[in-house]
């Protein structure tokens, strides 16, 4: 039971999620028309907006709903930049958790003959330094968050490394979608729309690159190390 636990907490969601359609509910849309009693009823219901927001970005990463850059952005606008990042890293790394142990029940052959294609991709880095790997994949989203979430467990990360890479590799980039979030109001203002596409400017994936490459250098000098000893 324990190992079918994760499993069947996903499905239950999944199924809950599209019954009650609601990933209509996560659109810049819905955030405008009711922004001002949003911001409201946060102010006045401050712990308890924390642990519905947990929830609501927990269960759109464990059950891969789309919507999760701008869950970011509302974190941002609804809770600040400080509180907003805690509250998304969190969130995040807890998603990708339950998804990560629900892999590893029977669950896992079913996604690994449909993730064939990605572990090719990705298998050789995870078996040279899997930790520095992950780590550089979460700087820089190359491949979909969903991938980097089960790969790990179909090729036998420890759950440990998995959680301390997700933890530090998601800060970067969701401190920069929690800023977009923290600006949002001006931008409702001026009638605009947030640019989900921020992260890619080359401003900003600069560093991010630069960040993962520093990532991937221990995994390197073993490389080099073993090949000099050759």
């Amino acid at each position: 039971m324990k190992r079918y636990l994760p499993l069947a907490i996903i499905v239950l969601i999944l199924g809950v999620s599209i019954y009650f359609d609601l990933h209509q509910l996560i659109s810049f849309e819905v955030l405008k028309e009711n922004r001002d009693e949003l911001t409201e009823w946060v102010q006045h219901n401050f712990v308890i907006a924390c642990l519905i927001f947990i929830v609501t970005y927990t269960v759109s990463v464990a059950a891969s709903i789309p919507g999760a850059a701008f869950l970011t952005i509302t974190g941002g606008f609804l809770f600040g930049v400080v509180t907003g990042s805690l509250l998304v890293v969190f969130s995040a790394t807890l998603g990708a958790t339950c998804i990560f142990l629900a892999v590893q029940t029977a669950f896992g052959e079913v996604l690994a003959k449909k993730a064939s294609g990605w572990i090719k991709k990705m298998e050789e880095g995870f078996q040279k330094n899997a930790f520095n790997y992950l780590l550089s994949l979460r700087l820089v989203p190359i491949f979909p968050f969903w991938i980097v979430n089960i790969v790990p467990a179909l090729l036998g990360m420890k759950l440990r490394s998995y959680v301390l890479a997700t933890v530090i590799g998601i800060i970067p980039g969701s401190v920069v979608y929690v800023l977009v979030g923290n600006g949002l109001g001006a931008v409702i203002d001026q009638g605009g729309a947030p640019d989900l596409s921020i992260i890619f400017e080359i401003e900003l994936l600069a560093p991010l690159l630069g960040l993962a490459v520093l990532s991937l250098i221990p995994a390197l000098y073993k490389i080099i190390k073993k090949r000099g000893k050759a």
